[in-house]
């Protein structure tokens, strides 16, 4: 089964929200976009709808937004190329005014580092080299039922 993903997320400004991204090299789709929403393309089958957060909640009845400042509900993982990509997209994210949410990660087979955007939301970018994954996870995963 193919897929596409529309991550929904809610922001207090959404031009800023959207100069942001921008910032980070993502783009926006004009056809999802107005006063309400943005349709920020990830990839060809990702997307991140950036909903004020009053449209929103119109979405989730008898519930409340979650204030990503101060409570996480979801990581945002994106698997990048390299890890001179993944600090790179740091890098981007801090100089567009986001902030580095903890340390980097380094497993040796994988790397990452997170930020947070403007609202708060946890984005984790990483970079994992399938050809050096532990025997010990190859052997997990062939133990895995299909």
């Amino acid at each position: 089964m193919s897929a596409k993903i529309f991550v929904n997320l809610p922001v207090r400004d959404l031009k800023k929200s959207m100069a942001f991204f921008t910032r980070l090299g993502f783009t926006f789709n004009p056809v999802f976009t107005d006063d309400n929403a943005a349709c920020m393309v990830v990839s060809e089958d990702i997307y991140a709808m950036l909903l004020t957060e009053r449209f929103f909640k119109g979405f989730i009845p008898g519930k409340q937004v979650c204030d990503a400042r101060t409570s996480a509900e979801a990581i945002l993982a994106l698997a990048l190329d390299s890890r001179v990509d993944v600090d790179q997209m740091i890098r981007k994210a801090v100089a567009a005014g986001g902030a580095e949410y903890r340390e980097a990660q380094d497993h040796g087979w994988m790397y990452e580092r997170a930020f947070q955007d403007p609202d708060g939301h946890i984005w984790e970018m990483l970079y994992a080299d399938m050809t050096a994954i532990p025997e010990e996870m190859k052997k997990a995963a062939s133990r895995v039922p299909a």
